[in-house]
């Protein structure tokens, strides 16, 4: 039967017939323009493909077959595909395209253009976008509206919705004249079926999407209220610190804070002041992403699990918050913090089940110990931490001598190396650097450019990044990508750890193949527990709450979204508008 909508479990919260969802104003007028900021900058509006750096926003320009309602975690409405039939065995899925769907060009969107785009993503497409349509096995166009596509199994529903929302379909016509080459950076304007379209690119510095008056969709019960500014500016900026200046000086009118010490104290400047800015806290019930040190395993120095965590007891993130952080943010203890998908407590019998044909094969205290981060009192006296670092360092091998640590059998010295792409985080990294030279670790912070940054990351060639690595809900094939062995050898793919374990890799599989939330939620924190045992991260700290500063001239819906996903995904209001001129 064709169905509007899918959801992994249960019934999709709106039914048929339904006009917008809640947390949009239907009514919003269009018009006016707004001014965002992105640190780094970009060298290719090639989404596609892995080379070059891409604008975060360049999904405005493109529709995907459905989208999340940002009230349910595990459901998609119907956007470019008017309805979707899944077989009984929920091994395919046939979509039916909407009749009226359009490229900006006026030419129709067909099914020839899905299958288009998923051959190119297997051909030249970003490992990390293969990740979450690795379960697809076939796209086909049954006709100019019908698009199939048969799964590698039966039985989940999980990777039907994962293509339906991931998928960006390419224009077949566009990209296949004029001597262009989908498998290429370009900084020609791509043709898009979105509310937006580019109007100026300056290389690197920013971008001009201007609202597409007749877009094709814009009546859509998904899109009603969305995407109300004729036209947004995104400017770049390399420096964290000159872009927050930009905002105090009127540079641009809307901004996602995310440092403790500017939300705290920064926002006193005359504009805030005199009312022409206001900041406001939102609370989110979505899943975050576990922002922390990764150590790259794939390094000699970091493969002995004791190591890692001397290195985790080392971080003193009660010093940090008390100092650095104005006291603000919550430790993360989780690989999916904010959400029931992590560990909490002790393991229920239903995660025991699931871990107990590893036992010997995994931590010991996976099965009986509840993970905690190590706690100081915020003092700076760190001391029993230190001791019990050391002890492990020997343990594994690791002794200090002349004052640096050092490899009993190879003489090699400890030496660490954390690599940051935009210096905004300089302030809580540096601790931890003088820290580990401290106990004799050569550990240094090496700032790069953002291209440099990519580089560098996507053929793993670093000690130690930061990253935040979010998930869909409930966690599905990202998780293959972020912790999955296969992932570990793939340059480009979001392991960055390097993980490698038979144990991660199993539970991964159960968390996929489940048929109900409960077995779900088992099998992530099971599968959180062997992460976190084996101290893959130096875990950092989340916000449950939102920091959103603006210019009092936009205005936005009284209710925000459940899952926010507006805010923190894209940090573009797409519900806003213009509310004084």
């Amino acid at each position: 039967m064709a169905v509007p909508a899918l959801k992994q479990f249960g019934e999709p919260q709106f039914k048929p017939g339904f006009t917008h969802f809640p947390h949009v104003n239907p009514d919003a007028p269009k018009g006016g323009s707004v001014t965002l900021a992105e640190p780094g900058s970009f060298d290719s509006l090639n989404g596609l493909i892995l080379r070059g750096v891409k604008p975060r926003t360049l999904g405005l320009v493109s529709d995907t077959l459905m989208v999340g309602s940002g009230w349910e975690l595990d459901a998609a409405y119907g956007a470019l595909a008017e309805s979707v039939t899944v077989a009984d065995d929920q091994g395919s899925a046939v979509f039916t395209l909407r009749p009226d769907a359009r490229w900006h060009d006026g030419v129709a969107l067909t099914a020839r253009d899905v299958v288009f785009t998923w051959d190119m993503i297997q051909a030249h497409g970003a490992p990390f976008i293969k990740s979450f349509l690795d379960h697809v096995a076939k796209v086909e166009a049954l006709d100019d509206r019908r698009v199939k596509i048969t799964l590698t199994g039966t039985g989940e529903i999980k990777p039907i919705i994962d293509f339906a929302v991931t998928l960006a379909p390419q224009p077949r016509h566009w990209w296949t004249s004029g001597g262009r080459d989908i498998a290429k950076t370009t900084l020609e304007p791509p043709l898009g079926s979105g509310p937006y379209k580019i109007k100026a690119v300056d290389a690197g510095r920013s971008i001009t999407y201007e609202r597409v008056a007749d877009y094709w969709g814009k009546d859509l019960p998904v899109r009603r209220g969305f995407y109300n500014f004729d036209s947004v500016k995104i400017d770049f900026y390399r420096d964290d610190d000159v872009m927050f200046e930009a905002f105090k000086a009127g540079g641009y009118d809307f901004r996602g804070e995310y440092r403790a010490q500017r939300w705290t104290t920064g926002y006193d400047f005359p504009a805030f002041k005199d009312g022409r800015v206001a900041k406001i806290e939102v609370p989110s019930e979505l899943p975050l992403g576990a922002q922390a040190f990764r150590l790259n395993t794939r390094r000699a120095k970091f493969a002995d699990a004791q190591v890692r965590e001397a290195l985790s007891l080392l971080y003193d993130f009660d010093w940090i918050r008390k100092n650095i952080l104005y006291g603000q943010y919550e430790r993360t203890v989780s690989n999916f913090p904010n959400s029931d998908f992590g560990a909490k407590g002790t393991p229920s019998p239903a995660e025991l089940a699931l871990l107990e044909p590893f036992r010997g094969k995994i931590p010991e205290r996976v099965f009986t110990q509840a993970y905690e981060p190590p706690k100081t009192d915020g003092s700076g006296n760190n001391r029993a931490q230190v001791r019990e670092a050391m002890r492990l360092f020997k343990e594994a091998g690791w002794e200090t001598r002349n004052g640096k640590l050092t490899n009993v059998k190879t003489g090699e010295v400890m030496a660490i190396e954390f690599l940051d792409g935009t210096g905004a985080l300089t302030r809580v990294i540096q601790p931890y650097v003088e820290t580990l030279r401290r106990v004799g670790i050569d550990a240094s912070l090496r700032i790069v450019d953002t291209a440099q940054y990519q580089a560098r990351t996507d053929e793993f060639d670093f000690d130690t990044i930061i990253t935040n690595m979010n998930f869909f809900t409930p966690p599905g094939s990202e998780l293959r990508g972020y912790f999955g062995s296969a992932a570990a050898t793939v340059q480009g793919s979001a392991n960055y750890a390097g993980i490698r374990d038979p144990a991660a890799d199993a539970l991964i599989e159960t968390a996929l193949a489940a048929k109900d939330l409960e077995t779900v939620q088992a099998a992530t924190r099971a599968l959180d527990r062997v992460l976190l045992w084996n101290f893959y991260m130096v875990p950092h700290w989340y916000n449950p709450n939102n920091w959103i500063a603006y210019k009092t001239r936009l205005a936005f819906p009284a209710t925000p979204p459940k899952y926010d996903q507006d805010y923190r995904n894209t940090n573009f209001p797409a519900t806003w508008w213009v509310a004084q001129p």
